[in-house]
């Protein structure tokens, strides 16, 4: 018996060993509840949930290898969270509540206090790095301040690269040392003119990135960087369509890298599409859906998955010339609209929904240029895709819309949206008399232009 006590105990303390413990205190807290959850790029993933003690400390337990190596986020009430390294060692974090970061401190965890300590000395490259490069720019070569600044952006350099090719990289197979190699920021070649060194970075930014490290997507590191490069190609000055043109080549590349292994790829261009979705850059999409996920059969999140399906069918089905699909749907009296009773020389069909941004945007320049038609013989089916019916008449009421206004109030779900294959909104189709596709117009401006076509023709 005595022999059995002693084994139980032993194989206690073994378990003990081998759990992970993080514990972070956060001091004035008021709530005692907090989520914990891991990082996948932009997705805030949770784990489960943690009341913590009178003390205000929180504990969780990992055993051993369960928990993954990555990033993960302790959220409180208020929109405050606290972010923490797991790299398969002891986690002691000490914070208060009412400032979170400055008051930060790594009590246990190699690896949080070189993240810590990296995200403060990259945060300080940064800036200086920017306020020197634009003091270098102002000044003479041959003066003695620009001497002096150049000597002081040299020495930021080799201090910020010591610690991320040297100190943060004693355990090179650690999660914090892949991550920091992969997240650097360049160091700019300083032998370039101001004028060369945007192409060299465009050239250079992606280089410490290891795509073929899949552990990284548990972290920030692909998206931080996918956005950090794209952000070399936009121009403001440039009209929508070059602008696509320059991200499609930014893509190409980030892509391309990512094709090393097929998990961080998957990763990426979900990324990817899904950022470009919330800006509305369409054609990028239809680029990424037909140059990678269709060319290399790629398996996208279930609910991406099905937006892009939709995407396909739609492209697939209502090209240029295609006759499209019939639609009976009640107007705000209840009373049924037909497509096919609508007679007129043209008629624009538009999906949009009372909470979509751009067609908020979009629905009172339509409705402006409509209501000034002289000669052009057009109707406007304006279909909302609302659940609410209270807010799609509170919408058509505050636009004062005089176009003819439908609704099904069921949303993705209604007959009109799956028959057009509908992925977002705003979506525009022009047909004529014989109900073909004659263009799909993608903003105001191109129906204009459909217009003064028309008027020219008269």
């Amino acid at each position: 018996m005595r022999n059995l006590f002693i084994c139980m105990l032993v194989v206690l303390s073994l378990t003990e060993i081998t759990a992970q413990t993080i514990n972070i205190r956060v001091r004035n807290l008021n709530q005692g509840k907090a989520a914990l959850s891991y990082l996948k790029g932009e997705n805030v993933i949770k784990v489960d949930s943690i009341a913590s003690n009178e003390k205000g400390e929180f504990h969780y337990s990992f055993v051993k290898n369960a928990g993954h190596q990555g990033m993960y986020r302790l959220s409180f009430s208020g929109n405050r969270w606290i972010d923490f390294i797991n790299d398969n060692e002891f986690v002691i974090l000490s914070t208060d509540a009412n400032n979170i970061m400055d008051s930060l401190a790594v009590v246990s965890s190699e690896s949080n206090k070189l993240y810590y300590q990296f995200l403060k000395l990259n945060k300080q490259y940064k800036i200086k790095t920017d306020l020197l490069q634009i003091i270098l720019s102002k000044y003479p070569k041959d003066d003695d301040y620009y001497i002096y600044t150049e000597n002081k952006l040299v020495e930021l350099q080799k201090k910020y690269l010591h610690f991320v090719n040297v100190i943060s990289q004693k355990n090179p197979k650690s999660f914090i040392a892949r991550y920091i190699k992969s997240v650097q920021l360049p160091a700019i070649d300083l032998n370039l003119p101001m004028d060369k060194q945007l192409a060299y970075l465009k050239t250079h930014i992606l280089d410490n990135v290891d795509f073929n490290d899949d552990d990284l997507i548990n972290s920030d590191a692909f998206t931080s960087k996918s956005i950090e490069y794209l952000t070399l190609f936009r121009n403001p000055q440039l009209p929508k369509e070059l602008l696509e043109k320059e991200f499609m080549s930014a893509v190409d590349t980030i892509l391309n890298k990512a094709k090393v292994n097929q998990l961080v790829y998957q990763h990426v261009t979900e990324y990817l599409i899904d950022g470009f979705k919330k800006f509305g850059f369409d054609q990028i999409i239809d680029y990424i859906v037909d140059n990678y996920v269709i060319k290399d059969d790629i398996c996208l999140d279930e609910k991406l998955q099905n937006s892009i399906q939709r995407r396909m069918d739609q492209s697939r089905h209502f090209k240029i010339g295609a006759i499209v699909p019939d639609i009976i749907i009640p107007d705000s009296t209840g009373k049924e609209v037909n497509l096919k009773d609508i007679i007129t020389e043209r008629t624009l069909i538009i999906f949009y929904a009372s909470w979509c941004p751009h067609c908020q945007e979009l629905m009172p320049k339509i409705n402006k240029l409509y209501k000034n038609q002289d000669k052009w013989k057009m109707k406007i089916l304006a279909i909302s895709i609302d659940t609410s019916r209270t807010d799609w008449l509170n919408f058509v009421q505050k636009n004062n819309f005089n176009l003819i206004n439908v609704s099904d109030l069921k949303g993705w779900n209604g007959k009109a949206a799956q028959d057009y294959y509908l992925y977002a909104t705003p979506t525009m189709f022009l047909i004529n008399n014989k109900r073909e596709i004659i263009a799909k117009p993608t903003n105001v401006g191109e129906v204009e232009k459909w217009m003064e076509l028309e008027l020219d023709i008269e």
